[in-house]
C-alpha cells in the first residue's frame, strides 16, 4: 500500500511531468513538424509527441528512478518500486496536428497489487486552455485548485454522450452502430478526439458519459481516477471504456457489448 506521503509526492511529480510537456506542446502548437503514420492513415505520431515525452521520462527518471515507465511513444522502464508511471505525452494527435484546441497531456501513477496495477494518482493537463485536471485516489478530484463532484440523479435523455472512433477504419462501422443506437435516447452525442480529456470533462460535468473501444491503457489511466473521483463509474473492459453516472452505466452496458 502507497503512504500517504509517496501519493503526496507522486501528485506533485506527475502535475510537474504534465506542465513540462504542456509547455514543450504548446510552443510547438501550429508548427509541429514532421508527422508519421504508426498502425494506419488514421494513427498519427509527429515530433512533437516525441519531444513532450522525452521531457516528461527525463524528468520522472531523475525525481522517481525506481518506479517503473510505460508511454505510448515507448519510453519503457521496468522499475523495482511497485510504482509505474502511465502517460501519453499528447493525447489527441489528429486534434492537434490539424489546429483544433481539444488535446492534453496525461500522466497516471500506478500502484501495483495481487490482481495488477491499479491506477492511484492522475493528472491531465489541457495546455491551451491552463485547466489542471487531478485526483489521488479516495482523495478526490479537482480542476486546479476546485473540487469537482457530479451530482447524483442523471437521466439518460439529459445526458450528453462523448465518444471516439478506433483507428481501425472497419471497427468503425461497429461504433458508428453503438453510438446511432443510443443517438436517440440521449441529449446529445460529441466526438472529442481524446480520450483523457473527455474524461476529465466528465468529472468537471461539461459532459455525462463516454465510450470508446481499441483504447489503450496510456488513453484511460490518469482520467479515470479523475472521473471516478469526481463521482462517476469507469468500466474498462479489454479496450472498451465506458464511463457514465453511476445510476445509468448498468443499462449502458449491454448497449455497448457489440464493441467487445
Amino acid at each position: 500500500m502507497v503512504s500517504g506521503a509517496e501519493l503526496d509526492d507522486c501528485r506533485r511529480v506527475a502535475e510537474e511531468a504534465a506542465r513540462l510537456g504542456g509547455r514543450e506542446l504548446l510552443r510547438r502548437f501550429g508548427d509541429h513538424g514532421r508527422v508519421d503514420h504508426k498502425t494506419a492513415s488514421t494513427d498519427l505520431v509527429s515530433e512533437a509527441d516525441r519531444a513532450s515525452e522525452a521531457h516528461i521520462v527525463e524528468l520522472l527518471r531523475a525525481r522517481r528512478p525506481d518506479d517503473g515507465i510505460l508511454a505510448e511513444e515507448g519510453s519503457g522502464h521496468t522499475g523495482s518500486s511497485g510504482l509505474r508511471w502511465v502517460l501519453d505525452p499528447l493525447d489527441g494527435t489528429v486534434n492537434y496536428v490539424s489546429g483544433m484546441p481539444f488535446w492534453c497531456v496525461s500522466v497516471a501513477c500506478e500502484e501495483e497489487t495481487p490482481d495488477g496495477w491499479r491506477p492511484v494518482v492522475g493528472v491531465v493537463l489541457d495546455p491551451v486552455h491552463d485547466e489542471l485536471f487531478h485526483a489521488v485516489r479516495g482523495r478526490g478530484a479537482f480542476r486546479d485548485d476546485v473540487p469537482l463532484a457530479r451530482p447524483a440523479g442523471a437521466a439518460l435523455d439529459e445526458v450528453i454522450l462523448a465518444t471516439g472512433y478506433a483507428y481501425d477504419v472497419a471497427h468503425r462501422r461497429v461504433q458508428a452502430a453503438v453510438v446511432a443506437d443510443l443517438a436517440g435516447d440521449v441529449r446529445g452525442v460529441r466526438m472529442l478526439g481524446s480520450t483523457a480529456l473527455a474524461l476529465a470533462w466528465i468529472a468537471a460535468g461539461r459532459c455525462d458519459a463516454y465510450v470508446e473501444d481499441r483504447a489503450f491503457r496510456w488513453d484511460w489511466a490518469a482520467g479515470l481516477v479523475i472521473a471516478v473521483e469526481a463521482g462517476a463509474a469507469v468500466e474498462v473492459s479489454g479496450s472498451r471504456v465506458l464511463a457514465a453516472p453511476p445510476e445509468l452505466i448498468d443499462g449502458l452496458r449491454p448497449r455497448v457489448a457489440a464493441l467487445g
